[in-house]
C-alpha cells in the first residue's frame, strides 16, 4: 500500500524548503547557486545563437558575391586591357611600318626619276654633238640627220627609264617648206635605220624590206573622216614626225609603221607638251593619262627631251631642232621594290596637277580642271593599275603620305597662254589587306593567358574559401552547442556576462583546436583557473517574490509508482508551469523532487512582482488540475487525486 503522508508532514517540508530559498528576497546567485534556468531563456538562445550563425553566414555569402564579382570584373577589364593594348601596338607597328613602306616607295620612285632624267639629258646632248660632227662634215644640217646605231643607243636610255617596255621616239622639226625633201630623206634613210635596228634588237617578224613596204613614205596623220587612213600633212608651220623609233616594228594597233607620223597632230597634250618645251627649252612631262588620236587614254606620261643644234644644250643660242619622245608607262616605277611577299596592298595615287600661273600675291594654285589621276596597288614586286581615278580607301586618309615626285621647276610664267607643266604628286595610303598582314593571334593569345591566371586564381581561391568554410562551420556547430547548454544552465543576462569575462581573460591560440568536452563544449567551459580571484556575477534584487508550488501527495503517489511514471507525472506539469512562467515573466529557479521554485522580479525587476506571483501561482493550481486529469488514464486513477500547494 502507498504511504500517504499527513498534512503535517507536507507543511513541514514546505517550511524548510521555503527557508532554503527565502535569501533570493535579496540576492539571486547565478554561479554556485543554480545549475538550471528557465526553457523560456533556453529557447531564446537555441533560437538566438543559429539566427547569429545564419546572419553572419549570409555576410560570408554577400562577402564571397563581392569578391567573386571583383575577381570577375577585373578578369574582365584587365583581359579587355590586354587585349586592346596588344592591338595598339599592332596598330602602332602597322602605321610606323607603313610610314616607312611609304618613304621607300618615293625613295625608290625618285631615284629612278632623276636617273632616267640625267641619262635622257646625256642622250640629247650625244646625238646634238654627233649630228653637229656630221653636219660639219657633209655640209648638212637638221632635220636631215640619221642617228647610227639608234637601236644600241636607245637600249641603253630604255635600260635607264626604269621601266620594262618604254617607247622611244625619234622627232625632226620639219618646216612646212622642207616636207617634201623630208620624204624624199626618209624613204633613202629608212632601210638603214631598219636593218641596223633588225640586228641589234633580234627582231624577225619582219624582214627590212617588209618594214620598208609597212612605211608611208610622206609626212602624214591619221585623218577620223577618211576612216583613219594615212592623210599628207597640208597645214601650215612645222611638222614634227617620228622618224627613228625604239623598239624596231609594228606597235600595237598600228598597221604601218610609225616613221613620219607627225606628233604634232597625235593629240593636242602633244602639240601642248612640244610648244612648252620650246619655250623652255628644258624637258617637258606630259599628264599621268596620255591621250591618243583614237579618243582612248593610256596610262602614264609623255616626256619631251629637245634636242639642240650643238653638243651644248644649256646655250640660249641653240636652236632646238629635234625631240626624244618617251611614252612612259608609270606603273613600272613601283616594281620589284620589295621582295615577295613583303608589303602587300599599298595603294598609291600618282596625280599630276596643273599649276595656274602665279598670281599677284606669288602663290600657286592647282587648277581642278588640269588634273589626272591614276591608281595603282603595290604588292610585293608587283603593281598593278586599280582605275582612273582616286580609289584609295578614305579610312586611312589620316596615314596618307604624299610628296612630290616629278617637278621640273619650270616658271609658269614663261609659258605660252594656257599652258603649263604638270607636277607629278605620289599619295600613298595603306589597305585593309596591308593592315590585316599586321593582324595576328596575339591579343587572342593574352587575352586567354590573362583569363586564365584569373581563373586560377578564382580556383585557389575558391579551394581556400571551401576548407576555411568547412572549418568555420565546424567552428559555429561547435559554439552553437556550446551556446544551447550555456543557455540551458544560465540566465541570459549571466550567461552574456560569463561570456564577456571569459574573452577578456582567454588566452586564444588560433593553430590548436580546443579538444571537445563530454557536452560538446571545448575544454576552456571547463576550466575554471581564470575565475579564481574574479568578482563573483551576484547582483542585488530587493523587490522579488519567491513562488513555492509543492505537489501534494507526490510521495505517496510516487512510491507506489515506475520511476518512468514518475518521471512522466514531474515532465508533464513542470513543463506545463514552464509555458505559465513564460507567460507571466517569471523566472524558474530550479525543481527539487516535486516542488517547482520560481520568482517574479528576476533576472528583470518589476515593481508588480507580487501581483505576478499570485497570477502564475494562481494559473499554476488551474493546470494541475488539467494536467493530473489527463495524465489519469495512463497513470493510474489516484493521479487526479494529486494537488498543488504554492
Amino acid at each position: 500500500m502507498s504511504h500517504k503522508p499527513s498534512e503535517n508532514e507536507d507543511m513541514q517540508s514546505v517550511t524548510s524548503r521555503k527557508s532554503q530559498f527565502s535569501h533570493l528576497s535579496t540576492y539571486s546567485s547565478s554561479v554556485g547557486g543554480t545549475d538550471s534556468r528557465s526553457d523560456t531563456d533556453a529557447t531564446r538562445q537555441v533560437n538566438t545563437s543559429p539566427t547569429v550563425g545564419k546572419r553572419e553566414e549570409a555576410n560570408v555569402l554577400r562577402a564571397r558575391g563581392l569578391v567573386a564579382l571583383i575577381l570577375l570584373l577585373a578578369t574582365a577589364g584587365v583581359a579587355t586591357a590586354a587585349n586592346l593594348l596588344v592591338k595598339q601596338q599592332e596598330r602602332n607597328d602597322f602605321e610606323n611600318k607603313f610610314a616607312a613602306y611609304a618613304i621607300e616607295i618615293v625613295t625608290v620612285a625618285r631615284a629612278r626619276a632623276n636617273k632616267f632624267y640625267g641619262a635622257l639629258e646625256s642622250f640629247a646632248s650625244s646625238i646634238g654633238a654627233q649630228a653637229a660632227a656630221e653636219h660639219a662634215l657633209l655640209n648638212t644640217s637638221w632635220p636631215f640627220y640619221r642617228i647610227p646605231e639608234w637601236s644600241v643607243q636607245a637600249e641603253k636610255l630604255a635600260e635607264l627609264t626604269g621601266v620594262e617596255d618604254p617607247i622611244i621616239g625619234m622627232a625632226h622639226i620639219v618646216p612646212e617648206d622642207e616636207r617634201d625633201q623630208w620624204n624624199s630623206f626618209a624613204l633613202q634613210q629608212n632601210p638603214f635605220w631598219y636593218q641596223e635596228s633588225i640586228v641589234a634588237e633580234g627582231y624577225t617578224e619582219f624582214t627590212t624590206q617588209e618594214l620598208v613596204n609597212l612605211t608611208v613614205p610622206f609626212i602624214h596623220f591619221y585623218d577620223p573622216g577618211t576612216g583613219f587612213k594615212p592623210t599628207p600633212v597640208t597645214r601650215p608651220g612645222e611638222s614634227l614626225p617620228l622618224f627613228q623609233a625604239y623598239p624596231v616594228g609594228l606597235f600595237p594597233g598600228n598597221p604601218v609603221m610609225i616613221t613620219n607620223f607627225d606628233s604634232l597632230l597625235s593629240s593636242p597634250q602633244t602639240e601642248e607638251i612640244y610648244q612648252i618645251t620650246k619655250v623652255t627649252r628644258r624637258p617637258t612631262l606630259g599628264y599621268t593619262k596620255i591621250e591618243m588620236d583614237t579618243g582612248a587614254t593610256f596610262p602614264g606620261s609623255q616626256i619631251m627631251q629637245p634636242i639642240f643644234n650643238g653638243a651644248n644644250t644649256r646655250a640660249d643660242s641653240r636652236k632646238v631642232v629635234a625631240a626624244i619622245i618617251i611614252r612612259l608607262p608609270w606603273l613600272d616605277y613601283f616594281k620589284d621594290v620589295w621582295s615577295e611577299g613583303e608589303a602587300d596592298g599599298i595603294v598609291v595615287v600618282l596625280e599630276s596637277a596643273c599649276p595656274n600661273k602665279v598670281s599677284e600675291d606669288g602663290r600657286q594654285n592647282l587648277s581642278d580642271s588640269a588634273r589626272d589621276i591614276v591608281t595603282y596597288q603595290v604588292d610585293g614586286p608587283n603593281a598593278v593599275m586599280l582605275g582612273e581615278i582616286d580609289l584609295h580607301d578614305p579610312e586611312y586618309d589620316a596615314l596618307g603620305v604624299s610628296e612630290t615626285f616629278v617637278d621640273l621647276v619650270i616658271d609658269q610664267s614663261e609659258l605660252p597662254e594656257g599652258s603649263c607643266v604638270p607636277v607629278v604628286t605620289l599619295r600613298i595610303y595603306p589597305s585593309a589587306e596591308l593592315e590585316d598582314s599586321f593582324q595576328t593571334d596575339t591579343d587572342v593569345i593574352y587575352t586567354v593567358v590573362v583569363v586564365g591566371i584569373f581563373a586560377f586564381t578564382t580556383l585557389v581561391f575558391l579551394l581556400y574559401d571551401f576548407f576555411v568554410g568547412r572549418r568555420q562551420r565546424r567552428v559555429m556547430n561547435r559554439v552553437v552547442q556550446q551556446d544551447r547548454i550555456v543557455s540551458d544552465v544560465f540566465p541570459t543576462a549571466i550567461r552574456d556576462r560569463l561570456y564577456q569575462n571569459q574573452a577578456k581573460q582567454k588566452i586564444s591560440d588560433n593553430d590548436v583546436e580546443p579538444d571537445d568536452g563530454p557536452l560538446g563544449l571545448d575544454e576552456t567551459f571547463y576550466d575554471r583557473s581564470n575565475t579564481i580571484g574574479s568578482a563573483p556575477l551576484a547582483d542585488l534584487f530587493p523587490g522579488v517574490t519567491v513562488v513555492f508550488a509543492d505537489l501534494v501527495g507526490f510521495t505517496a503517489w510516487s512510491s507506489a509508482r515506475e520511476p518512468h511514471q514518475v518521471f512522466i507525472l514531474l515532465e508533464t506539469i513542470y513543463g506545463a508551469f514552464d509555458k505559465l512562467a513564460y507567460r507571466h515573466s517569471v523566472f524558474k529557479v530550479e525543481t527539487v523532487g516535486d516542488c517547482y521554485v520560481s520568482a517574479a522580479g528576476l533576472p528583470e525587476p518589476t515593481d508588480d512582482h507580487a501581483v505576478v506571483a499570485c497570477r502564475f501561482a494562481r494559473e499554476c493550481l488551474k493546470k494541475m488540475k488539467d494536467v493530473t486529469l489527463k495524465l489519469e488514464v495512463s497513470l493510474g486513477p489516484d493521479t487526479s487525486d494529486l494537488d498543488l500547494r504554492t
